[in-house]
């Protein structure tokens, strides 16, 4: 009975340390997906197509968002890494937080 007991123990505790571990790490975060396509069709529809079926963009190395969202592996945290990283192609333009996870839930809306 008392090898019972401890395996009940240790199995408690490492329920804890997992339930502990996952409650840090950081969901993807979700945006407005309408308010997202609103700020695509003002802002960056002058260099990328940025309708489900629209592939060919107005700026030649510009990617659709289409394709974006279909590139494997995508994910909010990569846009945001995208959206934040300076390119030479790209104008630097500056979203609020929100404005850019409202962006990335469009485009990830889009798959």
């Amino acid at each position: 009975m008392i090898m019972n007991g401890r395996i009940l123990v240790v199995s408690v505790a490492a329920l804890v340390a997992v339930l502990a571990a996952v409650r840090q790490i950081p969901a993807q975060e979700v945006g407005d997906v309408p308010n997202g396509r609103h700020i695509a069709t003002t802002i960056c529809v002058a260099c990328h197509m940025v309708g489900r079926s629209e592939f060919n963009s107005p700026a030649g190395g510009a990617p659709a968002f289409a394709r974006i969202a279909d590139t494997p592996g995508m994910t909010s945290i990569a846009l945001s890494a995208a959206l934040l990283t300076s390119h030479r192609q790209m104008p630097n333009i500056i979203l609020q937080p929100d404005e850019r996870r409202d962006v990335i839930a469009y485009i990830l809306s889009l798959k």
